[in-house]
């Protein structure tokens, strides 16, 4: 039996806020920066690769630095300022919802022998719960720290949380138990 290598995936933390619902989101958001940077940081400390994978508003050059620019000129600013990439991560633009569509992320995770993710970030309901989805249809072993997932409404992520743990019976606890491995 193969031995699990997990890779932390930061899902959409680069942010505008600038958009309907976005102070809702934001204000949740708030909530979950220093839950992820304590695991990123346990991460670092186990040699566990982190990923940020983020929206890219428009930006095809696939710029990090553009990106968190743009995004800074936003009200997701404070956020930014918390949970900034460090050079030695890796930065993946997407286009859509799920951190997989039209990414590099599956090659990646191939290059680094990755068969877990731990899933943090924005929107719970959304990006994560549609993450969440194609790392299981492509048999991942998933992980979901539940304090480190936001959504515009507790009810919102509170539905993703149902629905990740009925279809893809991902591993639902705070991010103090978490493993990383």
């Amino acid at each position: 039996m193969n031995k699990n290598k997990t890779a932390l995936l930061i899902i959409d933390m680069i942010n505008t806020f600038d958009f309907t619902g976005g102070d809702d989101l934001l204000n949740h958001t708030k909530k979950i920066v220093e839950p992820i940077n304590h695991l990123k940081k346990k991460a670092k400390n186990a040699d566990v690769p982190v990923i940020y994978v983020n929206d890219n508003y428009g930006l095809w050059q696939d710029n990090m630095d553009d990106i968190i620019k743009v995004c800074k000129e936003g009200k997701g600013r404070s956020i930014i300022e918390k949970i900034h990439p460090d050079k030695d991560e890796y930065f993946i633009v997407k286009p859509k919802h799920s951190c997989f569509f039209g990414t590099q992320l599956e090659i990646l995770l191939h290059q680094l022998d990755v068969n877990h993710l731990m899933l943090t970030g924005i929107a719970g309901d959304i990006c994560v719960l549609f993450t969440a989805n194609d790392a299981y249809m492509r048999e991942y072993g998933v992980s979901i720290p539940i304090d480190c997932i936001a959504s515009e409404s507790k009810k919102d992520n509170d539905s993703a949380i149902h629905i990740i743990k009925k279809t893809i019976n991902a591993d639902l606890r705070d991010s103090s138990e978490a493993e990383l491995k």
